[in-house]
């Protein structure tokens, strides 16, 4: 069953997610996904993260313990050979190379409205904010209360003038589009977009590895200490797209069938994929997820739960011929999984749903 292009030691683990308790969140990130994160709000979880504010902890494994960038650090290979891989030079030590993922995937749990708000693009971001790649992302909607809406462009062609004095006089949000949500929808928000998520929406995000956001607008809302949250106004106005914008549709989605599992692309751009994954599966009907040397692979369980099953090389002793064995990594609703490119055999089973991510 072993291919020689796989490496047996390249074992997927499951990552631990960096919390945030931004002032618009909710509490279902703990109480629908098992985070058990001291924090409220809990309105985030950077669930696959490299990120320098927010990183990843290995949580199974032999890297259990270490943030997932010293692991991709010590084993570049686990990113695999896409082009899009991401290095960039370490602070502390200028001829270090410190190795991030291209991509950060995120749970959302928005009880209040977010800030109208606006990111840039790669181009502006190494310009203006010291190197950083910009931030287009892809919203999966998990689940959406009766009238819940997003934020996406504007409904008219705008200017400056128009843009500042509607800012000034507090009424941006008649110029905005609005789009109603509901579970399973999906959208993608190129850089330079306007945009907001909506108060009662639960979403999954995938985005470029950045924290670049500028606000627009904030409701005039004050955090815990009373403070207004700053605006980033004259940035935003630098990047964002004045021109009017469609209604985002539902792309047309058909799902694969495949014994024990059906699959459907969600998302394809330069920066990633995403796949929904549906399995249904029981021994010995377990499909293959291996990865190739191309690519690492991220698995977020928003539904159900599953087990992946790894064959593993076992040397009795030096005199002895290597046999292989079967390892399991139970997962649940909530969990992420890191599957190392040129992954050892792993097949997946049980009743669940799944964000497969890739580059």
């Amino acid at each position: 069953m072993t291919s020689k292009n796989m490496n047996l030691q390249n074992k997927p683990f499951l990552l631990a997610p960096a919390g945030k308790d931004y002032l618009w969140g909710g509490n279902r990130l703990n109480s629908d996904f098992h985070k058990n994160i001291d924090l409220a709000p809990l309105a985030e979880t950077w669930e696959c993260s490299t990120h320098p504010d927010g990183p990843s902890i290995v949580a199974s494994g032999r890297h259990q313990g270490m943030t997932l960038n010293q692991v991709i650090t010590q084993h570049p290979e686990y990113l695999g050979s896409h082009p899009v891989t991401v290095m960039s030079s370490c602070s502390q030590d200028p001829q270090a190379k410190i190795c991030e993922l291209p991509v950060l995937v995120k749970l959302i749990d928005a009880a209040q409205s977010l800030s109208v708000q606006v990111h840039p693009d790669d181009d502006f971001a190494k310009t203006h904010e010291n190197g950083s790649l910009g931030k287009t992302e892809m919203w999966y909607v998990l689940d959406a209360k009766p009238n819940a809406h997003l934020i996406y462009g504007f409904n008219r062609d705008m200017d400056e003038q128009l843009l500042l004095d509607s800012l000034a006089h507090g009424t941006i949000e008649k110029y905005l589009q609005k789009v109603p949500v509901q579970k399973d929808d999906m959208f993608f928000i190129e850089a330079g977009t306007v945009h907001a998520i909506g108060a009662g929406v639960l979403l999954a995000e995938v985005q470029e590895n950045s924290n670049l956001t500028y606000r627009l607008f904030d409701y005039e809302r004050r955090d815990k200490n009373g403070q207004k949250r700053p605006l980033h106004i004259e940035n935003a106005m630098q990047v964002l797209n004045y021109k009017s914008s469609n209604a985002p549709r539902q792309p047309i989605r058909v799902l694969r069938y495949r014994p024990g599992y059906a699959s459907e692309l969600l998302c394809l751009c330069k920066y990633f994929q995403v796949e929904r994954l549906l399995i249904n599966t029981a021994p010995p009907n377990a499909p293959d997820c291996s990865t190739t040397e191309h690519s690492f692979q991220i698995l977020l369980c928003v539904e159900g739960e599953g087990v992946l099953l790894t064959e593993t090389e076992v040397l009795e002793s030096q005199e002895d011929a290597p046999s292989a064995e079967t390892e399991t990594l139970p997962f649940i609703k909530g969990s992420c999984v890191f599957l190392p490119a040129d992954s050892a055999p792993t097949r997946i089973q049980g009743k669940a749903t799944l964000l497969r991510i890739s580059c």
